[in-house]
């Protein structure tokens, strides 16, 4: 059977860090706090748009490969910051990378959708549509992120990384996957003021308001990622201790704690980085395995776990057989232009910059959805989220 094995991979940070005693500047917080709620201490600020990160992290990847950007039949760019709304941010990165013998598609599917679209080109490679796909996750959040609001600027940062999947007859592949969604709770993660849902409605792009209610977003996502957890460890007649590595969604130290305790792997075989990255939305899976692999964490052969969970509320776990080869084929000289200011003087002018425009979604309702999906279809949304953590 035609397998999707990872041959290439590589990520690409922003220089620019901004630290929790930034944040405490303009916010009500400090490093204790956000620490002690989270496990962050730092993330990054791009000063270049999300196409260009990719740029990077790609190059990096099919070098890692031993592939020219010509050998790429798919691209898949997995973000929920997309540079426009027409064209895709994938035709941008395919432009950049002169991959023109490559088709070029977005997934959105917010914190999940690298995962996601992993699964899209992995589908394909099996069908034999393609032999070669390139799939990014990036996150360019800070330019809408509500940087008045303490609950949710302390989480989020921006970043990218990207892998190289090809089809082979081996053993190394997406062994199993599975995807899910707790439509009912779509509204406890939400931007309000960015899509056309708030069109004629005096609002500037990137004036947002963030609906973040953690409570519920943890026990949702906790329950989401076990479940989906378990499911693909029960398509592969696996248990956890199959598992040589598990790199979850980096979204909070503590869901990270959760889900591990759930699935039955211990801290030690889980890899962590939200502490020095915090959320990159879809970047943190490629980028905490790429980390993963270049600290030595990934063995040839080895079977990771990579639970992930986003707004919608969206959730998945793949489980991926690594190949033989751990080390890079070649490696690109590929890297960002300079970055001439500093994370905090690039966070202060985009507030800055809000300010002077004196308007926000504050007060905007979001587009009208039922209360309960149970009223529109309620073989829909039984049994759906019923579970506690």
């Amino acid at each position: 059977m035609t397998q999707a094995a990872i041959t290439g991979w590589g990520k690409c940070m922003p220089p620019a860090v901004l630290r929790n005693e930034d944040l405490a500047t303009f916010l009500d917080t400090d490093d204790a706090w956000i620490t002690q709620r989270t496990g962050i201490r730092e993330r990054r600020v791009t000063h270049v748009v999300g196409s260009e990160l990719s740029a990077v992290a790609a190059s990096r990847a099919l070098a890692c490969a031993g592939l020219s950007a010509k050998d790429l039949e798919l691209i898949v760019y997995g973000s929920c910051s997309a540079e426009e709304a027409v064209p895709n941010t994938a035709s941008g990165l395919q432009f950049r990378l002169d991959a023109h013998n490559a088709a070029a598609m977005d997934v959105n599917t917010a914190c999940t959708s690298f995962l996601y679209g992993l699964s899209a080109a992995a589908g394909m490679i099996r069908a034999g549509t393609v032999k070669n796909a390139l799939v990014v996750g990036v996150e360019t959040i800070s330019p809408f992120m509500d940087w008045e609001n303490r609950n949710v600027a302390v989480l989020f940062g921006d970043g990218c990384a990207a892998v190289v999947l090809q089809a082979g007859e081996g053993d190394a592949g997406l062994v199993a996957d599975r995807l899910g969604c707790y439509a009912d709770a779509r509204a406890i993660l939400r931007v309000r003021g960015h899509g056309t849902g708030y069109g004629n409605r005096e609002v500037s792009y990137g004036d947002t308001l963030w609906d973040f209610d953690g409570q519920e977003i943890f026990k949702r996502a906790v329950h989401g990622m076990s479940e989906a957890s378990a499911d693909v460890l029960a398509k592969a007649g696996l248990g956890a201790g199959d598992i040589d590595l598990v790199v979850p969604h980096q979204a909070n130290l503590r869901i990270i704690e959760f889900v591990a305790k759930r699935v039955g792997v211990p801290m030690e075989r889980v890899f962590v980085t939200v502490h020095k990255y915090g959320n990159m939305s879809a970047a943190t899976v490629p980028v905490a395995l790429v980390d993963a692999i270049e600290e030595g964490r990934v063995k040839p052969g080895a079977r990771i776990l990579t639970p992930a969970f986003g707004a919608g509320l969206t959730w998945c776990s793949h489980l991926i057989r690594f190949g033989e080869r751990v080390t890079p084929i070649d490696r690109s000289d590929a890297k960002l232009p300079p970055c001439e200011k500093t994370a905090l003087e690039m966070v202060n002018a985009l507030r800055a910059r809000k300010d002077s425009r004196g308007r926000s979604a504050k007060g905007l309702a979001g587009p009208v959805f039922p209360e309960s999906v149970a009223a529109v279809a309620p073989e829909v949304s039984r049994g759906v989220g019923q579970t506690s953590v």
